[in-house]
């Protein structure tokens, strides 16, 4: 619905409002308010662009002289910046970008890891770089790092090199570097970064972790014969059967994990990535859990928590599945993309950037928060 008054116009837009006093100053106002009608209105690019800018603009407030943001020791969360910035059309050459890409190359280390020195995050930190890099990989500017990242993140994955055989629990997963316990969110960054950097669905690397996710998986199998397969047994996917288990979500009276929607839709996204045929029994089984948790509101399992990370996941999961439409668990059909994309322009503050109020896994830090937004916005609209 547009009405315009003079030279000053109200468009309603998923559960926000523009405001546009002319051709040089509009303001998006409102909050989501979780009317499922509020998502249905078309994506207006105008509107995406100028979100999109404003959230580069926020995080051109908040970077360090150094380059870095949030913490100059924390390589991880930089990196994440940095690619979301890359994916939100802002130039390498850009001063901020070049900071950026200086600080993280500071990281480099002889092994072709890039992380903080003694850090127990090797796996993470390498995986989100090396994805930095690559999407600032102009000219082959950086094919030596990104080669040398790739290769040693094959290094970190557990298997017969480190005497992990096919049958052990952690056999293909990947932690955050250091642990014992390999957990799914690190593996579906792993298969991220190592697809970024042009390996393929065949490689050794790929085939093993598909071994470790669908052991992550709520679904007793000849993939998963894991002592958690069938307890809960729905479809979904929770963060580690490694060390005795865990789900973020918490276990079941009987000794389950369950199943959540970040873990989910990063399962089912790492699947495809690895080429598991969509039609495989467990990506059918994993979408069918979606279709019954489908939400804009929450991560479900979760509530707020991780609600921005599980935005990102949404996103990439259903943009490789290829759907145009999703239909939930009652009939309803869904444009994904046009309900995420209003309302994560509806959550946008005024300041441009992002956050979440449940503070868990540093979402509560804006700027965590906004680079899963621009992450996600990149999958919905991407910049030209």
């Amino acid at each position: 619905m547009n009405l315009i008054f003079s030279r000053l116009t109200w468009i309603m837009l998923g559960s926000a409002v523009v405001v546009s006093f002319g051709p040089n100053l509009t303001m998006l106002v409102g909050v989501a308010t979780g009317n499922a009608a509020d998502e249905k209105a078309a994506i207006n690019p105008a509107s995406v662009a100028q979100a999109r800018q404003r959230g580069v603009e926020f995080l051109r407030t908040t970077q360090a002289d150094d380059g870095s943001w949030t913490s100059p020791t924390a390589p991880g969360v930089s990196g994440l910046i940095t690619t979301a910035l890359l994916k939100s059309g802002v130039s390498p050459a850009d001063p901020m970008m070049v900071k950026a890409l200086r600080h993280l190359a500071t990281f480099i280390h002889d092994d072709g890891g890039i992380y903080e020195k003694d850090s127990g995050h090797r796996n993470y930190e390498t995986s989100i770089c090396l994805m930095a890099f690559q999407a600032a990989n102009e000219k082959g500017r950086f094919d030596k790092e990104v080669a040398n990242a790739r290769d040693f993140l094959k290094k970190l994955q557990w298997d017969e090199s480190e005497d992990v055989k096919p049958d052990d629990v952690r056999f293909g997963g990947a932690g955050y570097g250091r642990s014992q316990r390999p957990d799914l969110s690190n593996t579906a960054f792993l298969l991220e970064a190592l697809k970024a950097a042009g390996v393929g669905p065949d490689d050794p690397a790929m085939k093993n972790a598909v071994v470790f996710v669908s052991r992550c998986q709520n679904l007793e199998s000849e993939h998963n014969t894991t002592e958690f397969a069938s307890k809960v047994n729905d479809g979904g996917f929770y963060y580690t059967p490694a060390a005795g288990g865990n789900s973020q979500a918490g276990p079941t009276d009987n000794g389950g994990l369950r199943s959540y929607a970040s873990m989910t839709y990063a399962g089912l996204k790492s699947m495809i990535y690895a080429g598991v045929d969509p039609k495989d029994p467990r990506v059918q089984a994993a979408f069918k859990w979606i279709q019954k948790h489908y939400s804009l509101e929450e991560n479900p399992g979760m509530g707020q928590a991780g609600l921005y990370y599980y935005y990102h996941t949404f996103a990439k999961a259903l943009d490789t599945m290829k759907l145009k439409t999703l239909e939930d668990a009652t009939g309803k059909k869904h444009d994904w993309r046009t309900e995420l994309t209003n309302h994560l322009l509806a959550l946008q503050k005024e300041n441009g950037g992002w956050v979440n109020g449940e503070k868990k896994w540093m979402e509560g830090d804006p700027n965590m928060a906004t680079a899963y937004a621009l992450l996600t916005l990149a999958v919905l609209v991407p910049a030209k």
